[in-house]
């Protein structure tokens, strides 16, 4: 069981550390001087890989190998969802540097972090593919609990590492 979590600690710090939707939203919001935000928004994120987890301990990855269509389409969403992020982010970029930009509220901040996870084609593959892959063929209810624990602390860990960091007040500058 060790060498198991171990593995899919290690995966899943890599795919963490790569940048990615999760990683713009919540540094992205940090760096614009809405910390409490970005935490939420990390919170957001987290949630939904505790989501991801548990779905690909359910078994996600024998329906998307069924149903690949399925897998197409939550990455079609996926990619629509951060074009339409990206377009949105683009139109609201002030002008003048000294116009303030607004903040979010907290349900707001949450929700952005959670539908960027839920929608992000990396999370679905890496969920898909790393239980399917990582796991033993018989997982205990034990091993499981741990290894979904261990997934939803990583998250939060590292996206709360990047709200703190994008929040300090010399990124802020360079921002």
């Amino acid at each position: 069981m060790l060498e198991t979590l171990v593995t899919i600690a290690v995966v899943h710090w890599l795919v963490l550390m790569s940048p990615g939707p999760n990683v713009l939203v919540v540094s992205t919001l940090a760096a614009q001087g809405m910390r409490k935000q970005a935490y939420l928004a990390a919170l957001g994120v987290t949630v939904m890989a505790g989501l991801w987890a548990i779905a690909a301990a359910l078994g996600v990855s024998t329906v998307f190998t069924a149903h690949p269509y399925l897998r197409g389409f939550i990455q079609l969403a996926g990619g629509c969802y951060l074009l339409n992020m990206a377009f949105r982010l683009w139109r609201s970029a002030p002008q003048n540097p000294t116009v303030t930009i607004p903040t979010l509220g907290s349900w707001a901040a949450f929700r952005t972090g959670f539908m960027t996870n839920a929608l992000n084609p990396k999370a679905a593959l890496f969920f898909g593919s790393l239980f399917t892959t990582a796991l033993p063929s018989r997982p205990s209810t034990f091993e499981m609990v741990a290894i979904i624990s261990l997934i939803v602390f990583n998250a939060l860990l590292w996206h709360l590492f990047l709200a703190l960091a994008f929040s300090n007040s010399r990124i802020q500058a360079a921002y």
